[in-house]
């Protein structure tokens, strides 16, 4: 089966076309070599790809027929990507919430609105005692 179709399979990826792209920019590897789309995958491969900041590690067990469903995923590979990597990933986040708070910054355009709404309502109280 072609590295695509198994990463879509296996539901790594929402789409074929993702995982083409991801091959173009030599995020994926098999076996240590970089892969094209095209790359024919067999039980016992081991596949290393980029996606969202993790280095995922996979090693092929068996060639699933279709697309299979989130549980039966276990079965058609065995996934040795390490615990640090997703341990860094929730220590990127956390710095990025560091930098700038939500709510912080410019006024959307709802709450422009909502001070527009408050300062009319304002004076039209300020109008009537005088």
């Amino acid at each position: 089966m072609r590295v695509d179709k198994y990463l879509w399979c296996v539901r790594y990826y929402k789409t074929r076309n993702m995982v083409t792209e991801a091959c173009k920019k030599n995020h994926i590897t098999v076996n240590g070599q970089v892969a094209k789309a095209s790359r024919e995958v067999f039980p016992s491969d081991k596949i290393t790809f980029r996606k969202d900041q993790i280095n995922y590690i996979i090693t092929v067990l068996d060639i699933p027929q279709n697309r299979v469903g989130a549980k039966l995923v276990d079965v058609y590979r065995k996934d040795e990507t390490p615990v640090e990597a997703f341990a860094h990933l929730e220590l990127l986040k956390l710095s990025k919430e560091h930098y700038r708070k939500t709510g912080d910054g410019r006024p959307t355009k709802k709450d422009r609105r909502d001070l527009e709404d408050f300062e009319f309502d304002f004076n039209d109280e300020h109008d009537e005692t005088e």
